[in-house]
């Protein structure tokens, strides 16, 4: 009675007068077998429950601890007592001349206690045998002949190729919806898929809008450095991503100016990538995703999943020579496939409690104040001093004549409303005997008083408008003589003087935003993400808007897409819940 075919489910029925035969008896047991065996197969799975530790007991035999297992057909297979077996004693070995075999077991069953037949249907049969033994089979197969149990093909993730050339390929996989408020794990996988000899080394930065990494910002640098596979295998790393809380239902990953480095011929090489991968957003636990994912699992994949018959217990290495052999290891890891039973799960998690941290989520601490802002409370006897310090950018264009007068953004110095001072220094390069050769320099005031220091730099007064209402202020720069730059670049201070509980001292005023990258290069058509870092308070929801009409697209997540026509173009980026919380973005469109 060997049935791999619980299904369909059909059971006596009994009425007063029905002749009873063989087969209904049959069907009884059938019926019961099948019924249990269904409900071990889906609510269990297959695999070891427990037991079957494989061991050598000397050079030529192995040591099999009892044990109780699973099949994929739902069958139990129970080795009731601890066995020795010789390796030539068990079947398939002398068939297999490879020197790694997997040691196997399956379901067996066997007709046993024959008695005499009263009723015979054959004139030749004088015996039936009156019981069937459910027991098991040892058996050896080729290691690389075994079919790896393949995982049920359902949409919970989903990949996208980052790079691909005639020898490898550069994957990344994550789930295909991914929860609000929860870390997340990407892999980005090497994939040899051929057989050449050749070392692979990688560089990429991946942007990732919806999600943060350990830094507190919104890109991924993935690094593989001489890379020697053969081919089929691979080689992986793991990140961990915080997908933060925002008023979207699906965001994208994308490659950064869509270019990736590539090692080749001991050369690093730019190569281009049209990486872009779609993920949705949802506000449940990933415990109710999961289990959603897993419950809508049909009853036709499971009988379509391609599996083993059998439970591999150990893979053997064997030393060989013409006239003998040896073990020389044995290995259960990545061989076995243990069940979890309800049983087991107090233990199990008494176990888990002496390997439980908090690794993950001290990595995903917020990230350092940017250098790019700071903000330095001091305390004196009856007043505090709040300095807060910056850089800001001004877009200038291809070239700029005398008199010409260009504005920053609006810039949020982050001391609250009320009085602040500040104050504007260019940033320079100086060329000077005294102070050293290409040095980084700030002027404050009058720059033309330090011209021998800076012979080619921009000729340059500035005003500052404060805007008292709002804890912000405005640049203005005038250039004083004609002038081919794209940038110009200043650092700022501002300064607030207040009284010790003063009412308009309030600690939430101390909070700004600012850009990753204040300003960027963009070609015509492009994409690239508008990544915002948080200062003194918590992530919150960012709203994203152009500043003029036929400027560019940019979506609800921060994915900016350039125009088709050059120029300098403005993003406002503001706190939902907070709008006077604000940056300013400048993209610079080039044709390439």
């Amino acid at each position: 009675m060997n049935n791999n075919s619980l299904l369909p489910f059909e059971r006596n029925r009994y009425f007063a007068g029905k002749m009873l035969t063989s087969a209904d008896f049959a069907a009884e047991q059938e019926y019961m077998n099948n019924k249990r065996r269904f409900l071990n197969n889906l609510m269990y799975g297959s695999g070891i429950v427990c037991g079957f530790g494989v061991y050598s007991l000397d050079d030529l035999s192995l040591f099999i601890e009892s044990g109780f297992a699973i099949d994929r057909f739902g069958r139990e297979v129970i080795v009731e007592s601890s066995i020795v077996k010789k390796l030539s004693a068990i079947e398939g070995f002398e068939q297999i001349d490879s020197n790694q075999l997997t040691l196997c077991i399956r379901y067996k069953e066997e007709d046993v206690h024959p008695v005499y037949s009263v009723n015979r249907q054959k004139a030749e049969t004088e015996y039936e045998f009156n019981r069937t033994k459910e027991g098991y089979e040892l058996f050896f197969v080729d290691t690389n002949e075994v079919i790896k149990n393949s995982v049920m093909d359902t949409e919970f993730l989903t990949n996208g190729v980052i790079y691909q050339d005639d020898d490898y390929s550069v994957l990344v996989e994550m789930p295909a919806t991914v929860c609000m408020n929860r870390y997340t794990k990407m892999k980005v996988k090497v994939v040899k898929t051929s057989s050449a000899k050749r070392i692979f080394s990688f560089n990429g930065c991946i942007q990732l809008p919806a999600f943060t990494v350990s830094d507190g910002g919104h890109e991924l640098v993935v690094d593989f450095t001489n890379i020697n596979l053969i081919e089929g295998k691979s080689v992986e790393q793991e990140f961990w991503v915080y997908v933060q809380k925002a008023n979207i239902s699906e965001s994208v990953i994308m490659l950064k100016n869509g270019v990736c480095n590539v090692k080749t011929d001991d050369e690093f090489k730019e190569e281009a990538s049209d990486f872009s991968m779609k993920v949705l957003i949802s506000d449940i636990s990933p415990r109710e995703l999961v289990d959603k994912e897993i419950g809508k699992v049909s009853l036709e994949l499971y009988g379509m999943s391609e599996m083993n018959d059998f439970i591999c217990l150990a893979d053997i290495i064997l030393i060989r020579t013409d006239s003998a052999y040896i073990i020389e290891n044995i290995s259960e890891r990545n061989v076995k496939k243990y069940i979890e039973t309800p049983a087991g799960d107090i233990l199990r998690n008494n176990y888990l409690e002496y390997f439980k941290n908090d690794e993950i989520k001290e990595h995903f601490e917020n990230g350092s104040v940017s250098s790019y802002q700071s903000f330095i409370p001091h305390d004196t006897d009856n007043h505090r001093v709040k300095v807060a310090t910056g850089i800001v950018e001004i877009p200038i264009g291809d070239h700029a004549k005398s008199g010409d007068v260009f504005y920053s953004g609006e810039i949020m110095h982050g001391l609250g409303i009320g009085n602040v001072y500040v104050e504007v220094g260019q940033e320079i390069m100086e060329n000077s005997g005294i102070t050293g050769a290409n040095c980084k320099s700030t002027v404050y005031g009058d720059a033309s008083l330090f011209k021998s220091d800076n012979k080619n730099g921009p000729e340059t007064s500035t005003a500052i408008k404060v805007l008292n209402d709002k804890g912000s202020f405005v640049v203005a720069a005038k250039f004083e003589k004609d002038y081919d730059c794209m940038m110009l670049i200043y650092r700022w201070v501002a300064i607030k003087l207040s009284t010790v509980g003063d009412e308009n001292d309030n600690p939430s005023e101390n909070q700004w935003i600012e850009a990753e990258t204040p300003t960027i290069v963009l070609g015509t058509g492009e994409s690239t993400y508008l990544g915002v870092k948080f200062h003194n308070m918590e992530k919150c929801s960012i709203d994203y808007e152009v500043m003029e009409n036929q400027s560019g697209e940019v979506t609800m997540d921060g994915i900016y897409t350039a125009p088709n026509k050059e120029g300098v173009y403005e993003i406002k980026i503001s706190c939902v819940e907070k709008p006077f919380i604000c940056t300013y973005v400048y993209v610079i469109v080039k044709k390439k």
